[in-house]
């Protein structure tokens, strides 16, 4: 009888834990949790739109609707001065009119366009890689 190697996924114990979540310097804001209609940073839930970075969040963000977006939403954004913003757009990818980001453009800020849930997950690699990230985030569908 020959002896074969046999590559096996290892065994499970009852006190084996999983991460869920990235590892972070104390202080960033992270995205724990996203749902339609849901984030929580760090401890707190958003139900409305917002816009998270490493060190600072606006949780009143206007627009909650991907219908409702205007030029002026992208000039609060493009004060906070990201070198990228990761713009969350609901539960499914929508593109905004380039003339509504015209300003991140005039400020030379990056634009990567997602669904919300896709934009937390990215938004989370970023901040853990230390970049200068916004998450832009819509909640409402519409």
């Amino acid at each position: 009888m020959r002896a074969e190697t046999v590559n096996r996924a290892p065994r499970k114990t009852a006190d084996s834990t999983m991460k869920i979540h990235l590892e972070t310097a104390a202080g960033l804001n992270v995205v724990r949790h996203y749902g339609p209609g849901r984030v929580t940073v760090n401890a707190v839930d958003y139900r409305a739109s917002l816009i998270v970075l490493p060190d600072r969040l606006v949780g009143d963000w206007p627009p909650q609707a991907f219908i409702d977006l205007r030029r002026e939403h992208f000039e609060i954004v493009a004060v906070l001065k990201p070198e990228l913003v990761v713009f969350g757009t609901g539960t499914r990818l929508r593109f905004p009119d380039p003339a509504l980001t015209v300003p991140l453009i005039e400020a030379g800020i990056g634009l990567e366009v997602m669904d919300t849930a896709a934009a937390c997950r990215t938004y989370n690699i970023l901040v853990s890689e230390g970049r200068n990230v916004a998450g832009a985030l819509l909640m409402i569908e519409g």
